[in-house]
């Protein structure tokens, strides 16, 4: 979820260099909840004038006889935080809180093409974010803390937009095996392992990992470079996997289980599938168009009992 400083923007006085001082002491009282008033010319803010410091400066000794009828340009803070409207809150945010003690709390300035374009209250800015965490926490998966079908929905809206992408849709073959061998609490433990592998292979490609739930997963990548990352997370995942199975079943290579028919069936140990949809071949303007092809080649992936991945009909165990 992203939101943008430029989302969350509040009107704000701005007012010319040349204005004087006794101006700003007015604006100040007339707008009490006024922290800041942002200097400009020819709408570009230079600095700011903050309340606090104003009332500060004007108190000292010989301060207000000196500045009153002053320009606000004495007074005003040249140094201030300032970005562009679509940048991040979570940005603003770090940059905000890594300043002075003396500037921590004063308001960030938002521009436009370079022009003022408003400003935020740190306040408003600390209360979006601690929303937009919550909301991005109740939007994990609790097993893996990865990010739920929400997240994964709006990515993967955001994708379409990018000139190449891949979309690796995962899922673990013979799981229920496992599960009825071992128990769900060891399966947990599987699924927690595979969403370690695909995170760290994600991360280092600058990809997003996120968990549809049981044991499907969806790796989006902004390339179309998907064969060394998917034969990277086959190779992982095949030699992960054995430290999970007595060694009885890894000398042997399957265990023995009721299949669906309720009867007694030797069943490999569990494989990873992956279905690559990329559009590279062939364009895709919906979400629902990838998610329908993925399943077609999801289908084909299932038909091979070995790890494998499958793109355009191009298999790889």
């Amino acid at each position: 979820m992203r939101i943008n400083i430029g989302d969350i923007v509040e009107h704000s006085i701005a007012v010319q260099a040349t204005i004087n001082n006794s101006e700003i002491d007015q604006l100040f009282k007339d707008n009490y909840r006024t922290h800041g008033i942002i200097i400009i010319e020819n709408k570009k803010p230079l600095g700011m004038v903050t309340r606090t410091d104003f009332y500060q400066k004007l108190g000292s000794m010989y301060g207000y006889n000196l500045y009153i009828n002053r320009p606000v340009s004495l007074l005003m803070k040249e140094e201030i935080l300032c970005f562009d409207y679509q940048t991040s809150i979570t940005e603003v945010s770090e940059k905000a809180m890594d300043r002075s003690s003396n500037a921590l709390y004063d308001d960030i300035v938002v521009t436009k093409e370079g022009q003022l374009f408003g400003s935020v209250s740190i306040r408003s800015l600390l209360m979006t974010l601690a929303s937009v965490q919550s909301q991005i926490a109740s939007s994990l998966n609790p097993l893996t803390k990865l990010p739920g079908n929400r997240m994964i929905n709006d990515h993967l809206k955001e994708l379409l937009s990018h000139e190449k992408f891949a979309v690796l849709y995962v899922d673990l073959d013979q799981f229920k095996a496992y599960n009825d061998v071992y128990g769900f609490s060891a399966g947990d433990k599987v699924i927690q392992e595979t969403a370690s592998i695909l995170q760290a292979n994600a991360v280092k490609n600058h990809g997003f990992v996120g968990h549809v739930g049981g044991d499907d997963f969806v790796v989006l990548l902004y390339s179309w470079d998907f064969e060394i990352i998917c034969e990277q997370i086959i190779a992982n995942f095949d030699q992960s996997i054995l430290s999970f199975y007595k060694e009885e079943h890894r000398e042997q290579g399957y265990v023995k289980t009721e299949n669906r028919k309720g009867e007694i069936e030797e069943i490999p140990l569990v494989s990873i599938s992956i279905a690559v949809v990329t559009n590279r071949f062939r364009p895709f303007d919906s979400v629902d168009g990838i998610v329908n092809y993925a399943a077609k080649i999801k289908k084909e992936c299932k038909t091979h009992r070995c790890s494998c991945f499958i793109s355009n009909q191009f298999v790889t165990c």
